[in-house]
């Protein structure tokens, strides 16, 4: 009994975790607050139609997966979409059976529509279906908060992962991301926790076997994820992860290779059970051009010339000169996600819709923040941290006046 809630009782909730805390609400407020200033679009309506398809039934049309034809990019978010709706429906269903005939809401609408009972056409009678579109999107921009968080705060320190998370959660960018059905943050998501997870594999390896195997499946289950949310992002979390395994496993990199192999084979197995696993769909994905990749410096540079991420592009310039100047700065901790930035800052998607610049965020935030942890310690802390608290602020002020009702 005391081995079962051990976990429990280490877990404090104290002001570090607080204050993270107040930050990701302030995430999800600016989040709830662009919501609301929206519309049910297009886009909406496919990913409410054919993401309920991947739940309830498959597509009317012979040879497709879903109605929107077999999805080749990223299915993990057609699925998310349409859970919630697929659940609103079941839980309205189940409401009807306590109500009177004439006010029953579900039976009503598909006895008045000659067409087939989607979300679609219980758009009016179904409350609140644009914010259950965006929920798992928002909830995903949570979980990559809390992820930078705790990779930040591990490596660097509290103040390290307050700059991370902050500037995180006042990038107009990533909310624009989280408010609407699209595979980017999960992408982002899984891309982050594959790098991070092999590196922590990789330190397990030091260790005695055993310790291994639950790490492995972790990392097969995460690369499940970054597949399913885009399939070009598993064969970059696969190389960039297999790259920080080979610097840090000494002793041991004849078998990163085999492991890393190994965790994407089961990847692919739960991209399978995504599908259905329906053969003819899952190998779409291979058969088509999705994956293809190419290089390009135009979204580094609209990114860091836009007005509202001022506070996030002076941020990176200050990071990158103090960390080559600074030698202290140039170590593992550091280097590895500015790499990574680098990489996923300079891709575009040729095959198919995608934005790895997003990808690369947490990465450069997690640079930013260790980069300036070590300015803090430095001989001119006080200093750095004014300067840090400063540009966070900037940030802060030109993501909130971006907000549409905010701005006038």
């Amino acid at each position: 009994m005391a081995h079962r809630f051990g976990i429990l009782r280490r877990f404090r909730f104290n002001l570090p975790q607080r204050i993270a805390a107040a930050l990701l609400a302030a995430f999800l407020l600016q989040g709830f607050w662009l919501v609301s200033r929206q519309t049910l679009t297009d886009s909406d309506y496919q990913y409410a139609r054919c993401g309920r398809e991947t739940w309830e039934k498959p597509s009317p049309l012979a040879g497709y997966y879903t109605s929107c034809g077999n999805i080749h990019d990223g299915i993990l978010a057609y699925r998310l979409a349409g859970l919630p709706l697929t659940l609103n429906l079941l839980l309205q269903r189940g409401f009807d059976l306590f109500r009177k005939p004439e006010n029953r809401l579900v039976q009503n609408v598909a006895q008045n529509s000659a067409a087939e009972l989607s979300t679609w056409e219980l758009r009016h009678q179904m409350t609140h279906i644009l914010l259950l579109l965006r929920l798992p999107f928002l909830f995903a921009g949570c979980a990559l908060g809390g992820c930078i968080w705790w990779v930040t705060r591990r490596l660097y320190g509290n103040l390290g992962g307050y700059t991370a998370l902050a500037l995180y959660c006042f990038s107009p960018a990533v909310l624009k991301a989280c408010v609407a059905p699209n595979p980017e943050v999960l992408a982002a998501l899984g891309v982050f926790g594959a790098v991070y997870t092999c590196i922590g594999v990789a330190h397990s390896m030091q260790g005695p076997a055993r310790k291994w195997r639950p790490r492995i499946a972790l990392l097969a289950i995460i690369f499940g994820v970054t597949a399913a949310a885009h399939i070009a992002a598993l064969p970059l979390a696969a190389l960039l992860g297999l790259a920080a395994m080979l610097w840090i496993a000494e002793g041991h990199r004849s078998q990163t290779l085999p492991v890393v192999l190994v965790a994407t084979a089961g990847g692919l197995v739960l991209l399978f059970a995504c599908y259905g696993f329906s053969p003819d769909a899952f190998s779409y994905v291979f058969r088509s051009s999705a994956g293809f990749l190419w290089f390009s410096i135009d979204p580094a540079r609209r990114f860091f010339s836009a007005f509202a991420n001022v506070g996030l592009s002076l941020a990176s310039a200050a990071a990158l000169v103090l960390y080559l100047a600074a030698r202290k700065s140039r170590y593992f901790g550091n280097t590895v996600p500015l790499l990574c930035a680098t990489v996923l800052m300079l891709l575009v998607m040729t095959g198919a819709p995608g934005s790895p610049w997003l990808w690369s965020l947490p990465f450069l935030l997690t640079f930013v923040g260790g980069v300036f942890a070590d300015a803090y310690d430095g001989p001119r802390g006080r200093v750095a941290l004014g300067a840090g608290a400063s540009l966070v602020f900037l940030q802060a002020a030109l993501c909130i006046a971006s907000l549409p009702g905010l701005a006038q």
